[in-house]
């Protein structure tokens, strides 16, 4: 009987998407691409389906002129934190 190593499930992008966007300060989309390695419309198609998936995102202006909106969870559906 050969010994198998236990993994721990890896932690998905979208679940590091939905880590970023649920902090206080929220994320801009330049952060979330360098957090996933995705390319901006992935970022907003993933952002798109959060809201298909019932989260409410709140997309806000920038403390700086010229740089990009700062997104943020409000609310999700029971029990998808």
């Amino acid at each position: 009987m050969s010994k198998s190593k236990s993994t721990s499930p890896r932690e998905t992008k979208a679940a590091v998407l939905r880590k970023l966007l649920s902090r206080k300060t929220g994320a801009d989309i330049a952060a979330m691409q360098s957090a996933t390695g995705w390319q901006a419309h992935s970022v907003r198609a993933a952002l798109s389906g959060l809201r298909k998936a019932g989260f409410s995102i709140e997309p806000t202006e920038p403390a700086k002129p010229g740089a990009g909106a700062v997104y943020r969870i409000i609310s999700g559906p029971e029990g998808a934190r």
